[in-house]
Order: C-alpha cells, then sequence, then structure tokens
C-alpha cells in the first residue's frame, strides 16, 4: 500500500525528514529519512532530542544502516543478546501482543545513543552494558513514566533470560536493581463515574456504534481485545461463552458470563456486523489498536476523560459496589491475582462502613 504524504503534527522537520501516517486514519505515525533515489530510513525516537539529532547527522553524512548489520549485530554486544532473546522459546511463548510490545522497545533502545558517543546502545559490548545504561534509557523517558518502566522491564526480562543456568550467556541482570519511576498516576486508567457514562451515552445515544461498544466494555468487564472479537456465535442461552486473547496461547483463560439486561436491549437495538457486534465503516472488524484509537475519538466528541480500559475497572467497581466479593469480581472479568481485584472492594468496603459508622454518631 502505498504511503501517503500528510501535514505534520509536529513543529518543522529538518530536511529530507517526513511524517506519514500509516494506514491513513489509524493514527499511527512514522518519520522517514528520504532523499532521492535512496531507501526510505525509519528515525525511531523523538524528534529533537540529542540521540535523534546524532541519527540524523548520521544519516545526512551517508552512513545508513545495512540490512546485514541489522541482522547480524556483532557477537557479545547488547543487540546480540537482544537477537537471541527474541529468537527464544522463551520470548516465543509470550503472548502475541506482549511480543510486539517488547520487540519495540528494545529496538528503540538498540537504537538509541548514549550521551557523548555515536556508537548506539546496540553496539554495547556486553561487558559495558551496566545498569547505568539501563537507567540512562529509563532516564531518556523521563516525562514518560510509564515508558521508561517499560524499558526497565523489557530488558530485565531479556538479561533473566540471559542469565538461566540452560543458557549462560551472563552471570549478572544489569537491569535486576534498577528501580522504576514512581507513577504520576498509581491507580492507572482513569476509571469512568456514573456521570461520565451518562454524559456518553447523551453524545452517543442508543443505536449508534459508539453507544454499543460503551455497554460491551461496561456490562462485560473485558479488555477491548476480547470486545472487538465478540459477537452473536458466542451467545449461548442469555450467556457470553469465550477465552481471552490475553496469554491465550500459554495461560488460556475460559470464561462464561451473563448477557446482563442492559446489554441486551443495547445489542437488540444496535446494527452489528455478521460476525462481530464491532465493525469499522468497511464493514470489518476492529483490530485492537484500531479501536482503542476510534473509541478515543467518540470519547473526546463526548467530552468524557474515560478511554476503553477505564470502563472495564469501571464494571468491577460497580460489582464491588454492589457487594460482590474479590473473587466473584474475578469470575467475570477474568483476573488471576486476587491484588488487582481487592483493590476494588477494599474501597467499596470502606465506603459501607463509613457510611454505617456515621449513623452512629
Amino acid at each position: 500500500m502505498g504511503r501517503v504524504q500528510l501535514k505534520s503534527r509536529r513543529p518543522p522537520l529538518p530536511k529530507f525528514v517526513v511524517e506519514y501516517e500509516v494506514p491513513k486514519g489509524s493514527g499511527k505515525w512514522f518519520v522517514y529519512f528520504r532523499q532521492k533515489g535512496e531507501k526510505n530510513v525509519r528515525m525511531l525516537g523523538t524528534p529533537g532530542t540529542p540521540e535523534w539529532e546524532e541519527l540524523y547527522r548520521r544519516l545526512l553524512a551517508g552512513q545508513r544502516p545495512t540490512v546485514d548489520k541489522l541482522q547480524q549485530p556483532v557477537k557479545d554486544t547488547f543487540a546480540w543478546l537482544c537477537q537471541q532473546y527474541m529468537s527464544s522459546s522463551e520470548f516465543l511463548g509470550l503472548d502475541e501482543r506482549t511480543r510486539r510490545v517488547r520487540r519495540g522497545i528494545l529496538s528503540h533502545c538498540m537504537q538509541e545513543c548514549p550521551e557523548g558517543q555515536k556508537l548506539t546502545y546496540g553496539d554495547v559490548p556486553l561487558l559495558r552494558f551496566t545498569a547505568k545504561s539501563v537507567a540512562n534509557l529509563r532516564d531518556a523517558k523521563r516525562g514518560l513514566p510509564e515508558a521508561g518502566n517499560g524499558r526497565v522491564k523489557a530488558i530485565r526480562a531479556a538479561f533473566n533470560w540471559a542469565t538461566l543456568p540452560e543458557v549462560g550467556l551472563m552471570q549478572v541482570n544489569p537491569a535486576r536493581d534498577v528501580k522504576y519511576f514512581k507513577s504520576h498516576n498509581p491507580d492507572g486508567h482513569h476509571t469512568w463515574t456514573l456521570e461520565e457514562v451518562e454524559q456518553f451515552e447523551r453524545r452517543h445515544p442508543l443505536g449508534t456504534k459508539a453507544h454499543l461498544a460503551l455497554a460491551l466494555l461496561l456490562y462485560t468487564g473485558q479488555r477491548r481485545s476480547d470486545v472487538v472479537l465478540f459477537g452473536r456465535q458466542h451467545e449461548r442461552e442469555g450467556w457470553l461463552k469465550f477465552t481471552q486473547q490475553k496469554n491465550r496461547d500459554t495461560k488460556p483463560i475460559h470464561l462464561e458470563i451473563p448477557i446482563r439486561p442492559e446489554l441486551r436491549r443495547v445489542l437488540d437495538a444496535s446494527p452489528t456486523g455478521d460476525l462481530v457486534y464491532l465493525v469499522t465503516e468497511f464493514s470489518k472488524p476492529f483490530t485492537d489498536n484500531g479501536f482503542g484509537n476510534w473509541f478515543r475519538d467518540r470519547c473526546i466528541e463526548a467530552e468524557v476523560p474515560g478511554r476503553a480500559h477505564g470502563l472495564r475497572k469501571a464494571c468491577a467497581t460497580r460489582l464491588a459496589d454492589n457487594g460482590a466479593t474479590a473473587h466473584e469480581i474475578m469470575a467475570i472479568t477474568g483476573h488471576t491475582t486476587l491484588k488487582e481485584v481487592q483493590r476494588y472492594t477494599k474501597a467499596a468496603n470502606q465506603r459501607r462502613l463509613a457510611e454505617s459508622a456515621s449513623k452512629l454518631g
């Protein structure tokens, strides 16, 4: 598919650098170095940062990466270890989304340059790849704590594998003791309030695709990766029967959850696709990310701060507020550990106890 050049959303980019949205309308933007007669080179990282400027200077000087170099890194370098890890059975045993995210993070780390050096982190010999190297890569995302923590987590996983006795590539994991950033939002995604749900429904009334999407997320408590696959074939005598997509190939979780009357009313009043309830404007099923981008735009239209995952949390919160135990919530959401679910029941119990105590004053 040909690329369509669109107007950049960033400040003007330097000569020979262009920005594309591929495919158009996807919300996924890519920056390339383009010179006539030469193959485009995708430029990872953030324009304007020192490492990105260094990459730009190298490309201007004609120092283009070669396929051989990318595919065959020097042995005993960080890039070589990452390549070994991403070819391992441990990495390939992860679910597809985790592999995609982790591969992207490690690739970005490999292509960044240590401050004051021309070599990339991928070129750094393993003996010189220290905890300081990991911390520097984390700190490059200081303004985005979750991204910085994602780097530490991905590097730690690669070296954990390398230090396994049966692998024996490393004796020490340099990322083991590197601390995570404290999150700006320790509670994670914003949990929708009742008022926000009602505001969204006023903007997107019954019978619209957006209203159907909201109902599926709120009344099933499932992730968007599952919601985009739901269809009539999953209905069994008033129940939805399905296998969650997360860890489907490693630790599958099979669920049967009742179709609540509120959801049944929305389903019966909404246009749906043949194989899935939710379809794009081209009558095709949504991808996970495509749906997330589309639903984000509907939230912006409704002027609500929530996103898709926040409705999963809202479902768990409502169940807890109505007296559901942690295990009962897990039976709906498919959580496998009590830690996260207990936050919902703890908050609900605190409110009930406070209300009870207030009547004694």
